[in-house]
């Protein structure tokens, strides 16, 4: 059972400390902002934090906050709403991607706000990922500056989608492959890719969604690696922004293309046509199971904490000092 830990703020607490009952039964002693903080935040003053997290999104509703079926946001909130004691409009949680249900992410971003700040993060941390499900984690969390913004400040992201190509499916990779059982031709798969690569209109490859965002259909692709690691296909693509199940839809034409059932020079004919109807024609959306989402990048200046921000946590490590077990 892991020992208490207090969470540290700038300024001194207003209250004692109040344990939280985590996931693994363990307890944090997480103290709230004091009167100080109240008066900071009074003064317009707050602070903005990064978080890395990964998931597996086999359970999951996707990303979006829903309270039913539970999502990965929603999951999130609860554990800072617990841990700060403040309202889900105030903690403002914003994510760089709104992946979908069953999709997965090693490296989605997000940033939430507090009206104090925290001297150390490495025992919040460790309360945080206490209070969520196994299958969320959150690999780091650091201050960042005003400006940032998880969704509107990325440079770029950087997708996988693996497929797992033998006669018989390996049940280990059954929730993180998708399954062809016809053999692919990589090569051909790679020589499609290419054409994905530059600035183009991709409404071919774009599903309908229904709210009041309107995006702009052009994006850049700045590379579409095929690579073949034994029994799995890997498919990495990285570019400014996607569309909504554009990846997906992406790597669904290439599959074709791999089963040598269209030739590789239909992906610019497809993306010519701005008409998502003509992908329909020779292939389905490829299922979310294997689309991982690996990366967020921004700019090195965004990334910038501000002036006296605590150090990055990564999380802790716990070390045994010395074998306490006797011997005979």
């Amino acid at each position: 059972m892991l020992g208490l830990a207090a969470v540290r703020f700038a300024t001194p607490p207003r209250a004692a400390a109040g344990n939280i009952s985590l996931v693994d039964g363990s307890l944090h002693a997480v103290l709230r902002a004091g009167a100080d903080d109240a008066d900071s935040a009074a003064a317009g003053i707050s602070r903005k934090w990064r978080m890395v997290i990964a998931y597996d999104g086999t359970k999951f509703k996707g990303w979006q906050y829903q309270p039913s079926p539970p999502t990965i946001q929603c999951f999130l909130e609860k554990a800072l709403m617990r841990i700060t004691k403040l309202d889900r409009k105030e903690l403002c949680l914003v994510g760089a991607g709104r992946t979908d249900t069953g999709v997965h992410a090693r490296g989605q971003v997000a940033h939430f706000t507090t009206p104090f700040a925290y001297h150390c993060l490495d025992s919040f941390h460790s309360a945080i990922n206490g209070l969520l499900p196994p299958d969320i984690r959150v690999r780091e969390i650091s201050a960042a500056c005003g400006e940032f913004h998880a969704r509107t400040s990325t440079k770029s992201k950087i997708y996988h989608y693996k497929i797992y190509n033998e006669a018989v499916m390996d049940p280990f990779h059954t929730n993180y492959a998708y399954h062809s059982a016809h053999k692919l031709n990589p090569h051909a798969m790679q020589e499609a890719a290419n054409h994905f690569v530059g600035v183009h209109d991709f409404t071919s490859f774009a599903n309908a969604v229904h709210n009041d965002r309107v995006r702009s259909p052009i994006k850049k692709i700045s590379r579409f690696d095929v690579t073949k690691m034994d029994a799995i296909i890997q498919l990495e693509v990285e570019g400014t922004g996607f569309l909504y199940r554009q990846v997906r839809n992406m790597v669904a034409l290439l599959i074709q293309v791999g089963r040598e059932g269209l030739p590789p020079e239909i992906v610019p004919k497809i993306i010519a046509a701005k008409d998502r109807k003509e992908l329909a024609k020779v292939a389905l959306s490829a299922p979310p199971h294997g689309l991982y989402l690996m990366s967020v990048n921004y700019d090195k200046e965004i990334l910038k904490p501000p002036v006296g921000s605590p150090p990055v946590s990564f999380g802790r490590t716990h070390q045994i000092s010395r074998c306490k077990l006797l011997f005979y």
